[in-house]
């Protein structure tokens, strides 16, 4: 395959599908999210840009999963150039001391644990000359209502400072970037009346970050 291979886990909307739209004119897309209806959506607008994509509904929690995706994608293409990771999962605003326990329990196994898990995974695939690209959202953190997001995403970007330091003479470089407030329905869960017409549309946010990094002009 003459293009690149990106991996963008949370490809189905949001920041994620923005990336894998903007990255399809040099790379082939490995999308992978869990809802397999807008997972088609996004590979009917990267084919309409003349981009091609390969669907993973799976979910980036289940280590078996992501083992076998990458494992598959070791046989197939033998690397990935790219990996995006923007895979998160929305935690119910509430009090420290009245945050559900499964709510808390779904956070840590997709915030923070998936990703320990998908680095160890990925970073074979990515060697020595690849990109890994991490989101941080530090707004929430100490914030009011926030607490089972804040901590579990602040930990998701602490493992991710940690892999970019080991990283400074070898290995794949490691970007934390940081978006600007976004439209998105992640943002909108934890503020439902904002005036969403302020916020940044994914796709230009998605480009103007790629472009910092001089992934894209």
């Amino acid at each position: 395959m003459e293009k690149k291979i990106a991996l963008i886990t949370g490809a189905s909307r949001g920041l994620g599908a923005g990336l894998a739209e903007a990255l399809a004119d040099t790379h082939h897309i490995v999308a992978v999210a869990r809802t397999t209806g807008a997972l088609e959506e996004l590979d009917d607008r990267i084919q309409a840009k003349g981009g091609s994509a390969t669907l993973a509904p799976m979910d980036v929690s289940n280590p078996d999963a992501m083992a076998q995706l990458c494992r598959g994608i070791h046989d197939r293409w033998g690397a990935v150039d790219l990996w995006a990771h923007t895979a998160i999962h929305t935690v119910p605003l509430s009090p420290v001391p009245h945050i559900d326990a499964k709510a808390w329990e779904k956070s840590v196994a997709v915030n923070t644990t998936a990703t320990g898990t998908l680095i160890a995974y990925v970073t074979p695939l990515l060697g020595d000359d690849g990109r890994a690209l991490f989101f941080d959202d530090p707004a929430p953190l100490g914030a009011k209502f926030h607490g089972a997001y804040g901590a579990t995403k602040a930990a998701q970007i602490a493992l991710a400072r940690s892999w970019a330091a080991e990283n400074t003479k070898s290995g794949p470089r490691v970007h934390i970037l940081t978006p600007e407030p976004m439209a998105t329905s992640h943002r909108g869960k934890f503020h439902p009346g904002e005036n969403r017409a302020a916020l940044a549309h994914p796709a230009d946010e998605a480009r103007r970050l790629l472009a910092s990094i001089g992934e894209i002009a």
